[in-house]
């Protein structure tokens, strides 16, 4: 019988194995078959990552911004050499196609470009003469030891729009990773070292609650990001923030995409596909409803219905495949168990993907993409997040009834509209009570330079991740006023200084 594979956490720039943990199972989501074994970090052996953390502070936080990047720019180099390596890694533990986690990949590494220009983005600002021989000035500096619990669907891009950022502007940083499939963080871990990142500057934890518990209650820990489930999200807010940390946590989605009786409808069509069961609809930037304006809906179903039966579904190292699996056995059975409740609930299951048989693949977690039709806004498979291959279509009269229909809904995560006609689109951007937005863009994931964040019951906190709001997050802002006066000390005032 040959060992299973047991991954180590990465601490003080070393490999520690996990000992007396507790351990979690990694499976191979094409093969059903289990092929690691993951630790489950206690709250000691979290605090030694975040006191290797804080150790590395003082030295990293001192070091000047030009030679920060330069340690990012060379981490960048690695990964486009290992790219194809790294993707093979998310695609044995994820399942999504070779493709789709090189995106991945792609997409994150943009985000460590954008951060390698720190040194522009924590210029301050300078005042001069605004008093008699008074000057004032900003500066922009870390808030200390960072934290990032991230999410199984993206597990190199999700945690590179945290920690490029958070190093790049003098923080340390442990990262949580998902227990569904950490070993891209370990590979991570191993390219920052070649780098020339320092240790103890990053650090990967593995874990489930306790490690996250531990975290939000050390109070070493400065600020902390997720990307997750809106319970837990709001949760994670609620506690890091009585904690006094400072928190940013995006939670869940339920993205619609409106197509108007004026669209491109092949265009449409396809938009949506790629939309809804890219990556088996394990992405928070997912669409997840299609709504129908006017008559548009009679052609759109019938299309869209021909294009879902002929997904190419498979093992996500198979050439040519548009879908791969679900992650784990569990998943799979809570969204076949959404696909059970919108029947029931009477929606019209025009395609049902329960119902695929890959040969030689029975223990892979497969489903086969789902296509509802008449469904309405009280049914749980439209107001829930459901998070796989599963397509809902709801017809309403006009675009009034679009607008009203999404903005009441409690998540503002994405949204896209499909129209030739820029009134539509110019109102649809300007009306609408969703975080981003697309115009004929079905996916409208902000580039790096810009910053990624939804409304309402999608994120919690005043700031989004990175870009702009990156920085502004994992830095403080102080002001300073100063004068240096020839003249003796003058007497002391009793009153609010003005000019």
């Amino acid at each position: 019988m040959i060992a299973l594979r047991q991954l180590p956490h990465y601490i003080n720039g070393h490999l520690i194995p996990g000992g007396d943990s507790r351990w979690g199972e990694i499976f191979n989501p094409a093969t059903g078959q289990l092929t690691a074994r993951v630790p489950l970090a206690s709250a000691v052996e979290t605090g030694k990552a975040v006191a290797a953390a804080a150790a590395a502070l003082p030295e990293w936080s001192d070091t000047p911004p030009p030679r920060r990047a330069r340690v990012l720019f060379r981490f960048r180099e690695l990964l486009e050499q290992q790219l194809d390596e790294l993707a093979a890694i998310v695609t044995g533990e994820h399942g999504k196609v070779l493709d789709d986690a090189r995106g991945e990949i792609i997409r994150g590494m943009e985000v460590v470009e954008f951060a390698c220009g720190i040194p522009q983005l924590l210029k301050g600002e300078y005042s001069d003469q605004i008093g008699s021989g008074i000057d004032s000035w900003s500066i922009r500096q870390p808030v200390g030891v960072c934290a990032g619990i991230t999410p199984f669907n993206f597990p190199v891009m999700v945690p590179m729009w945290m920690f490029p950022v958070a190093l790049a502007c003098g923080n340390t940083f442990v990262l949580k990773p998902s227990e569904r499939d950490p070993s891209a963080s370990l590979f991570i871990a191993d390219l920052l070292a070649q780098a020339g990142l320092p240790k103890g500057v990053f650090n990967v934890v593995h874990g489930d609650k306790e490690a996250v518990d531990s975290l939000l209650a050390d109070a070493r820990v400065a600020a902390v990001s997720f990307v997750g489930s809106t319970p837990i999200a709001e949760s994670i807010y609620a506690t890091g923030t009585a904690n006094g940390k400072r928190v940013q946590a995006l939670g869940g989605a339920k993205n619609h995409l409106v197509v108007m009786p004026d669209a491109d409808l092949e265009q449409a069509v396809e938009a949506l596909i790629g939309a809804a069961y890219g990556s088996a609809g394990e992405r928070c930037m997912a669409i997840s409803v299609a709504v129908a304006v006017g008559a548009v809906g009679e052609q759109l179903v019938p299309a869209l219905a021909r294009r879902v039966r002929a997904l190419k579904v498979g093992a996500g190292t198979e050439p040519g495949m548009e879908m791969g699996p679900l992650v784990t056995r569990q998943h799979l059975d809570k969204v076949r168990g959404y696909v059970d409740l919108g029947v029931a609930e009477g929606a019209a299951l025009l395609v049902d993907g329960r119902e695929l048989r890959l040969a030689g693949q029975q223990g892979g977690f497969f489903l086969g993409g789902c296509l509802f039709d008449r469904v309405s806004p009280d049914m749980r498979i439209y107001r829930e997040e459901i998070f796989g291959p599963v397509l809902c279509v709801v017809h309403v009269p006009d675009f009034e009834a679009a607008v009203d229909l999404i903005n009441a809904h409690e998540y503002g995560n994405g949204v896209a509209v499909f129209t030739r006609s820029g009134h539509v689109a110019r109102e649809f951007v300007r009306r609408i009570e969703v975080g981003m937005v697309g115009v004929n863009v079905p996916i409208p994931v902000p580039m790096a330079f810009h910053s990624f964040g939804g409304w309402k019951r999608s994120l919690f906190g005043d700031h989004a991740v990175h870009g702009p709001d990156g920085v502004h997050f994992y830095t403080r802002l102080k002001t300073a006023t100063g004068r240096w006066p020839q003249d003796a000390a003058s007497s002391a005032s009793f009153v609010m200084p003005t000019h």
